[in-house]
């Protein structure tokens, strides 16, 4: 599968330095061998039998082959355990393995299966039962991230309707990906989402430690990024993300975003998201740098009186993408709905 949108000039010079990566990798000698790097996909699935097997087929198609994939099934009553149960019999014994999920909505089935992961997996990616990957996303994702340093990788999506014709692109983020802009506002689409080992680490010891979140993909962008670690954002789309109705928060299309997200801040949604997030960071606040325990501090501060938050909003930095959205966490602090 060839994402939409990619030009041919764009697709063969990333090929190319994926090519010379790996001819560097052969010219260190003999004695040098190259890190095995097993990546396990984590897929959260509910009632999806109309879509499993375009995603499961773009498994299939991935350029990087060594991964395995476990499932948390949250309970589904039509076709979802055949589909998976027919795909585990096509490959080796144990690539495909399938668990009771927690029945308590996406966000938590995601974070039961980071239990899941065994010792031997150097990468971990989360994977929506609605989409189609691009044959390169492993790939691409495994070649950007560092080996050692926590890291995340993540791209923009392709938003297609639900026979998959492409819509749109998802927007580039305007400010660089970081703890300070990870409070405000998620810029890491987990269906994208690949983490190394070292960011796997500090994410399964704070799952132990937090309670409920927002999203998974958010409240592990915050801890990441809070702890010191990477984000990598491609500009290049990894997925075909299906956009439909039963999408439980959906891509983030400019007009849409923006309305909603007023909808939400005057509802109180924000607050309410804002004070989960919070609390989850706080149970974990011993992984924080001290720079961003400090940060995470002011962020408390937009919860308390009036000049208490205008005080930490000006001092924190904080930022949401956009002017409109800018303007919109102004006016949620004035009005205590951040």
């Amino acid at each position: 599968m060839t994402c939409p949108g990619i030009g041919p000039d764009i697709k063969d010079s990333r090929m190319e330095k994926l090519a010379d990566a790996a001819s560097v990798t052969t010219t260190l000698g003999t004695d040098t061998q190259p890190m095995p790097r097993q990546v396990s996909i984590l897929m959260a699935v509910y009632q999806g039998q109309t879509y499993l097997p375009v995603q499961l087929r773009s498994l299939i198609e991935q350029h990087w082959q060594d991964w395995h994939l476990i499932v948390g099934d949250d309970g589904s009553t039509d076709r979802s355990r055949k589909i998976l149960d027919d795909f585990a019999a096509e490959l080796a014994p144990g690539r495909v393995r399938t668990v009771p999920g927690p029945r308590a909505g996406a966000a938590a089935n995601f974070r039961a299966l980071l239990d899941q992961v065994p010792p031997d997996a150097t990468h971990i990616a989360f994977c929506d039962q609605d989409d189609a990957w691009d044959a390169e996303k492993l790939s691409r994702g495994i070649q950007a991230l560092p080996e050692h340093v926590p890291a995340i990788w993540c791209s923009r999506v392709v938003v297609c309707d639900m026979r998959m014709q492409p819509l749109s692109l998802s927007p580039l983020p305007r400010h660089k990906p970081c703890f300070r802009h990870a409070l405000m506002q998620n810029l890491v689409q987990g269906n994208t989402l690949l983490m190394n080992r070292a960011a796997y680490d500090i994410v399964r010891a704070a799952n132990a430690e937090a309670g409920p979140v927002v999203m998974h993909d958010w409240w592990i962008y915050q801890l990441v990024t809070g702890a010191g670690g990477q984000v990598i954002y491609d500009p290049l789309p990894s997925v075909l993300y299906r956009q439909h109705g039963a999408n439980v928060v959906g891509a983030n299309n400019r007009l849409i975003s923006r309305l909603g997200g007023l909808k939400r801040m005057f509802a109180g949604t924000y607050r309410e998201w804002s004070r989960t997030n919070l609390q989850a960071l706080v149970a974990s606040k011993h992984r924080l740098t001290p720079e961003n325990r400090a940060l995470l501090e002011q962020f408390a501060a937009l919860h308390g009186s009036f000049p208490q938050r205008v005080g930490a909003l000006r001092r924190g930095g904080f930022r949401r993408q956009g002017r409109v959205s800018q303007a919109a966490l102004w006016l949620a602090v004035l009005l205590r709905r951040s």
